[in-house]
């Protein structure tokens, strides 16, 4: 008799949905993805994450994965921008190492 066996999956049930995954920095103890709750893998939940060093995305269902942590510090910066808000300190060096530094736009005088 063959014996089959079962290990849990870790893919959502909502077969068509984003999961985004935190690579966190962890200072002398090194980088690490951290355990978290399946209801905090989406966007938002990401973004306000403390001290991540690089997001990971995936899609089982469109069969993709990709290191998103350009477009989380972009968003970052943009909504603290609409809100006339510095980015928190807590991930201000991410949104620098992915995203650069703020730009002033120049504006030109006719």
């Amino acid at each position: 008799m063959r014996r089959s066996s079962w290990t849990p999956s870790i893919v959502p049930n909502d077969h068509d949905q984003t999961i985004y995954l935190v690579i966190d920095d962890f200072g002398r103890e090194g980088l690490s993805f951290h355990e978290t709750n399946l209801d905090r893998t989406d966007l938002e939940s990401v973004i306000t994450d403390e001290n991540p060093n690089r997001i990971v995305a995936f899609n089982t269902a469109e069969r993709w994965a990709s290191d998103v942590s350009e477009d989380i510090a972009r968003e970052i910066r943009r909504r603290a921008d609409i809100a006339y808000e510095d980015v928190p300190s807590t991930i201000e060096d991410f949104v620098t190492r992915h995203a650069g530094r703020d730009r002033q736009l120049a504006l030109r005088l006719a």
